[in-house]
């Protein structure tokens, strides 16, 4: 039987694609959503599904969000202010959108009385700041942010805290240590954590997904402060070079919107994963620098990427998932490696319009003294 399912949040890259997959299955869907222009310029966006409910408004509005709550039987939280550097200027505005808006999501929970049968929550591999790391003498552990003076120096691999030995990055597993370095990723710890202590206190199941870096069709390709992978390929489709901080050998973990997907559906119907927060990635680290070069590669654009060697105050040097916990609990499989995945990015990329503001991004960290 149908459920009745809202996606705050669901007009954008991830949600969409919800979207059209709980429709497949069946369900009746409703999206709520305040069309940031940021991301959606022309409003509603074309990709969306005829049979969804559109609602058009914002999280910080109380009132809003308990008219779009009502009568649901599963919620998925995905509204949210995203961009890493973006968030240390924009203070108010993140926490307002993200912290705020969760908060009201729960207040409207409260007040209205829904008997809710699930609450799905997007969180970050953004809480953990810097990922696990191994040292050849002290064993697994997890080193504060880099300081100031080591980035200056353009020291750009993690030092050991213990003996100063340079460390191996590895895996991130759910018990690594909580180490937020941003503003943005602040609000989605305050996210996870609000939705998480609600279930418990209330008896609602809630399940937070911790996604690493998610690329495929819809992403937001005239944001700046989106997926790397959509910077990039917007500065390509521009014919300019994509713009990389440090010395591009960086690690991350790159998972396909449609793996995502198939994460929310196994938390929505399986109960094993109620009350945890899970790491949901690929499992596969990949250098930004592999990044760049698949993504030229499969455009045709012949254009080298351009190593800055600055930083960003905010950013981490490693961080790739863990995913055996998501495997065991939601029997989670990614099906797509990076290389296979972006086929179908590049298919989608060579039909759009893609605004290059790569460079405004970098001027307006610049101006606040985020980036040097």
């Amino acid at each position: 039987m149908g459920k009745r399912i809202l996606i705050t949040g669901g007009a954008g890259f991830v949600g969409s694609h919800l979207a059209d997959a709980l429709l497949r299955k069946g369900h009746e869907v409703r999206i709520f959503d305040n069309l940031t222009p940021q991301v959606h310029h022309d409003g509603w966006p074309e990709y969306l599904p005829q049979d969804v409910e559109l609602m058009r408004g914002d999280m910080r509005d109380l009132d809003a969000v308990g008219r779009a709550v009502a009568d649901m039987d599963v919620i998925f939280h995905f509204a949210a202010a995203v961009g890493v550097g973006q968030s240390m200027y924009e203070i108010s505005h993140y926490m307002g959108s993200n912290t705020q808006g969760a908060a009201n999501l729960l207040q409207a929970l409260l007040d209205t009385k829904l008997k809710l049968e699930k609450l799905i929550v997007a969180s970050s591999m953004s809480i953990y700041g810097e990922g696990k790391y191994a040292c050849s003498e002290c064993g697994v552990v997890a080193p504060p942010p880099r300081s100031a003076e080591q980035l200056k120096a353009k020291q750009w691999e993690m030092l050991c805290p213990v003996c100063s030995r340079v460390l191996k990055p590895i895996a991130t597993d759910e018990s690594k240590p909580l180490q937020c370095t941003s503003i943005y990723a602040l609000s989605k710890k305050d996210q996870e954590e609000m939705t998480l202590l609600f279930g418990r206190t209330y008896g609602l199941p809630v399940v937070a997904l911790r996604y690493f870096n998610i690329y495929g069709t819809r992403q937001a390709l005239s944001n700046p402060y989106t997926g790397v992978a959509a910077i990039f390929a917007s500065r390509l489709l521009n014919r300019r070079s994509p713009m990389v901080f440090e010395d591009a050998r960086q690690m991350r973990d790159f998972v396909s919107v449609h793996d995502v997907v198939q994460a929310n559906l196994l938390a929505m119907r399986r109960s094993e994963g109620d009350g945890m927060a899970l790491n949901i990635g690929s499992g596969h680290p990949i250098t930004i620098d592999d990044v760049a070069r698949q993504l030229t590669r499969c455009l045709d654009a012949s254009i080298p990427a351009e190593i800055t060697g600055k930083y960003r105050a905010g950013d981490i040097r490693h961080c790739f998932a863990d995913i055996s916990a998501a495997r065991r609990v939601l029997g989670y499989k990614p099906r797509y490696r990076f290389a296979d995945g972006i086929v179908e990015l590049v298919d989608w990329l060579r039909l759009q319009n893609a605004v290059d503001r790569a460079a405004q991004m970098v001027h307006e960290l610049a101006a606040y003294g985020l980036t040097a």
